[in-house]
């Protein structure tokens, strides 16, 4: 493993191009600069990792997928662009679309508490379930809805997360990547 130093905005544009839970760094550098796929290298930012992520877990459910097919059903008409640019830090966006989220799916948006780490939960009915699956959790309310969700993850593990609510209330794969691109 070699480890390299890169800037803050070469950092953000490698996590943002994350297509997948799992994908490391050299996997997407390696797609973006139309290299051949190798072995799972990590690569160190300013003496921070960006380390393949392995630990997530998203447990099947019993429950039916919903399928977005409505296009007034999407969050992309519940999100305000103006309010998330307004937002400080990536907690306040990561919060006010998961917000947005529940209040396109509200029948459904219980399937997120099966997306999941190896060792915690991400989404909970409660900050005592949040809190009880690790330490350091920050469990915070989704606004306007019962569900909390851990906050003290960086934002790649944020964008990941993102893609997996996405996923598990039926987003297509373009919609999925573009709510993940609004964090």
């Amino acid at each position: 493993m070699k480890n390299i130093e890169i800037d803050e905005e070469l950092y953000q544009h490698i996590a943002s191009n994350t297509q997948y839970i799992g994908e490391s760094a050299s996997s997407i550098l390696r797609r973006l600069i139309k290299l051949p796929a190798q072995s799972n290298t990590e690569v160190a930012v300013e003496s921070e990792t960006i380390e393949p992520v392995t630990d997530v877990v998203v447990e099947k459910s019993t429950e039916a997928t919903p399928v977005v097919t409505d296009s007034n059903g999407t969050v992309f008409n519940y999100i305000n662009k103006e309010e998330l640019a307004m937002q400080r830090g990536a907690v306040g966006r990561f919060l006010l679309i998961l917000a947005a989220l529940y209040r396109v799916h509200n029948q459904h948006f219980s399937t997120v508490c099966n997306i999941r780490g190896r060792d915690r939960l991400y989404f909970a009915a409660s900050e005592a379930e949040l809190a009880a699956s690790g330490s350091s959790t920050k469990p915070r309310q989704i606004p306007d809805s019962p569900f909390w969700v851990i906050t003290n993850s960086n934002t790649t593990r944020k964008k990941m997360m993102l893609t997996e609510v996405g996923r598990a209330l039926g987003y297509n794969e373009q919609d999925v990547e573009d709510i993940r691109d609004l964090l």
